[in-house]
């Protein structure tokens, strides 16, 4: 049976861990001259077996990849065995990949029962992390649920589950990273400053994502301005249409500003990955081929990065 908490000799073990994976650039690049580097979510790669999608990152030119734990995806850590387990540090370490993130998909603000299957599930994913990575956890990143139109009436009540999510996170040692997504109740930038405000604790940060707030006719500035302080993990993607009916596209399918987009990182003092998200929309077509989708997100955003002289 996996351990849900971090032991005591275990907590020793990884407190050289505990200070990178707290600092604003948990994802930083570690031995580069690049302030910034490149990832892939392995969200857009389910039907890959994990070996082979971590080597394919590699071997496309990415720096670092972020790991799906949800329910029915190969890296589940309620499912995934001990072999299993050190066949996938083994592979991480060959590939040479940081790995940015867990991502995880829980909901705030489910009933009781529901609410501790979530903390159960965070430890997990706190264990892993520390598993795959002992010298430096990766953190946790997640959505929130709910709808929009729901914010006014659920904010406390979203405040204090992210206060015992907080908890989990301290006593296990990693941080978990919210985000705001375009159809959930937490989609402004000014509600996630809020949340963070009234949980006031450094283990509950933000992931930031461009492609919702653009839907709803933020800028890229003024997102940036309010929510780069608190960000520790960054996604990117296209998307076209407006809140009420979107889809979501491959980075440079539509926008172009992605050379702007690496330059305003630079200058706000971003430092950590920029970590491609295949939305569902996309990898759960019959046709989807993830390797060749790798490729073609690769191309715009190294091209745009090398413009931007960060890297590449």
């Amino acid at each position: 049976m996996v351990p849900h908490i971090i032991t005591r000799r275990q907590s020793l073990a990884c407190a050289a861990g505990l200070a990178g994976a707290l600092a604003l650039s948990s994802s930083a690049p570690a031995a580069d001259d690049s302030p910034i580097g490149l990832g892939f979510s392995l969200y857009g790669m389910k039907s890959l077996p994990l070996a082979k999608a971590l080597q394919t990152c590699r071997e496309i030119g990415y720096d670092s990849v972020e790991l799906p734990l949800m329910p029915g995806w190969p890296a589940d850590p309620e499912k995934l065995g001990i072999s299993a387990r050190k066949e996938l540090k083994g592979a991480l370490e060959k590939s040479g990949l940081r790995l940015s993130a867990l991502m995880e998909n829980l909901a705030l603000l489910a009933n009781e029962k529901a609410h501790a299957a979530n903390l159960e599930r965070l430890k997990l994913a706190a264990y892993l992390a520390h598993e795959l990575v002992p010298d430096k956890p990766p953190l946790i990143e997640t959505v929130l649920g709910g709808k929009p139109a729901e914010w006014d009436s659920v904010k406390e009540k979203m405040a204090e589950r992210l206060k015992d999510w907080a908890k989990i996170a301290e006593d296990n040692k990693v941080v978990v990273a919210i985000k705001a997504h375009v159809g959930n109740a937490l989609h402004l930038p000014a509600g996630a400053a809020w949340l963070l405000e009234q949980v006031g604790s450094k283990f509950v940060r933000l992931a930031y994502d461009y492609s919702h707030f653009g839907l709803q006719k933020i800028s890229l500035e003024s997102s940036l301005d309010t929510l780069l302080p608190h960000t520790v993990f960054i996604h990117v993607k296209d998307a076209e249409g407006d809140a009420a009916k979107f889809q979501f596209l491959l980075p440079g399918e539509k926008e172009n500003r992605y050379a702007e987009y690496f330059k305003l990182l630079t200058k706000k003092k971003y430092r950590g990955d920029v970590v491609v998200e295949v939305s569902g929309q996309i990898h759960s077509r019959p046709d989807y081929d993830p390797v060749d989708a790798a490729k073609k997100c690769y191309e715009p955003l190294a091209a745009a990065m090398k413009e931007a002289g960060v890297g590449r």
